[in-house]
């Protein structure tokens, strides 16, 4: 067969241009489509955690994306004519040696999705939309799509990125398995609304059909609205005016949405890959859904490059059984978060203990509080410099340590391995790295 390109990603998300992204600095050739006329231009996903702040960072994105964000504001809840200020669901933390952001950051997804497109076109790639895959079949060596378009585009892989109604996922008969919580609908928007104080995230927990909520959004005119759809789909102007006393200006971006927990059984079925929504829904509560996605595509990108460049094809089952078991656990705090209704958050919802310590990549034995399989603190080298600022690019680390051991970091930031010598199944893939020592 021949290839147009590597690999055809569907979908320009969160998951879909953060893997064009990687798979862009690999020299990896790829297609990135999108069924939309247009870019996303809502707030959706606009908690971004810890983790994925660190994945921004050697994306070359972090300063982009930290000028583009804001602390999370405190509560302020509304009882009729009173109100009271809470606590915020973000934490306030200091930098430290080994976290360099620790905090929640608020950035609307649109913006961030701008950002990740900006960064592409920086590596001489943009994404294709008003463009969708119709149908799709597999050989043994490549997968043929049939576009939108009316063209025929032969690829190597073909990845889903397509979010929770994902045609790709559909074509593969893979079922994203799991259940609504509870039987109401919710709506989501962006809104300006006049006069009212942008200090806090304003909500009114007993109004008449359910809670409402008025978020400010960082570095705009505009809040993100949250209310039961049953009460505000016709009519958000009429909630807002009701709950706040004051005018709706204008109403950008609506949506709705059902809070549900549901997962894919597979994340690969030959050549082709799911990634992002197209393999887990989330509900909001503590900002799990777009930074698990990113984190799958981070996952991905390494891997797939490895084999497009003759490394063997089993690397990719892999990425099925490090992000599945984190799908499903991150799932199941959602769940728990939405049900309880708690506020709490920082180390359960941050990302950074989320491990692949049960990986077949992960070897060797513990060194000073790490194992194979977690997340590679940054630290400071022998020679001053920082490890992240090592580690920023495509290569993996090759770590000594003052007792002799090695400490191998794959591409995407997770050890593999630690031991008196570099051995073990990671050690046996030969992926350039970048020697250092580790000043403990």
């Amino acid at each position: 067969m021949q290839y147009e390109n590597d690999a055809l990603i569907v979908g320009a998300g969160p998951a879909g241009l953060t893997l064009a992204i990687d798979l862009a600095r690999r020299g990896v050739s790829f297609r990135l489509i999108d069924a939309a006329a247009s870019p996303f231009i809502g707030s959706r996903g606009k908690g971004l955690q810890p983790r994925t702040l660190e994945i921004f960072d050697d994306l070359g994105v972090i300063d982009a994306i930290m000028a583009a964000g804001g602390p999370y504001p405190r509560l302020r809840l509304h009882f009729g004519p009173f109100s009271f200020r809470g606590g915020s669901l973000g934490t306030n933390k200091r930098p430290s040696e080994s976290t360099p952001y620790p905090n929640l950051l608020m950035v609307p997804q649109a913006r961030t999705e701008a950002i990740l497109r900006d960064r592409l076109k920086e590596l001489g790639h943009e994404a294709q939309f008003g463009c969708a895959l119709h149908s799709f079949t597999q050989a043994s060596d490549g997968v043929v799509s049939e576009l939108s378009t009316g063209e025929t585009v032969r690829t190597k892989f073909l990845v889903g990125a397509d979010g929770g109604h994902s045609t790709v996922r559909k074509i593969l008969d893979v079922k994203l398995a799991g259940n609504a919580l509870g039987d109401r609908s919710m709506l989501v928007a962006d809104v300006e609304v006049a006069g009212l104080d942008r200090r806090d995230w304003h909500i009114w927990p007993f109004a008449k059909g359910g809670a409402v909520a008025l978020c400010p959004l960082p570095h705009s005119d505009l809040f993100q609205f949250t209310a039961p759809a049953a009460i505000a789909e016709s009519d958000i102007e009429a909630v807002v005016r009701k709950v706040s006393g004051r005018k709706v200006v204008r109403v950008p971006w609506r949506s709705t949405y059902r809070p549900s927990v549901r997962m894919v059984e597979h994340y690969r079925v030959g050549r082709v890959v799911l990634a992002g929504d197209a393999a887990h829904v989330h509900p909001p509560a503590g900002g799990q859904g777009l930074n698990t996605s990113v984190q799958d595509a981070y996952n991905l990108g390494w891997k797939l490059a490895h084999v497009l460049r003759g490394g063997g094809d089993s690397l990719l089952d892999t990425y099925e059984a490090e992000r599945l078991p984190v799908a499903a656990s991150v799932l199941g705090l959602t769940k728990e978060l939405h049900l309880s209704q708690s506020v709490r958050r920082g180390d359960r919802t941050n990302q950074l203990s989320l491990n692949y310590r049960s990986s077949p990549l992960s070897s060797g034995e513990a060194y000073a509080g790490l194992h194979p399989g977690d997340r590679m603190p940054d630290a400071r080298l022998a020679d001053g410099s920082r490890l992240f600022d090592r580690l920023r690019g495509p290569q993996g680390a090759d770590i000594v340590t003052p007792k002799g051991l090695w400490i191998l970091v794959r591409p995407d930031g997770y050890i593999a391995h630690i031991g008196h010598d570099r051995s073990g199944p990671y050690a046996n893939l030969k992926i350039p790295a970048s020697q250092v020592e580790l000043d403990l």
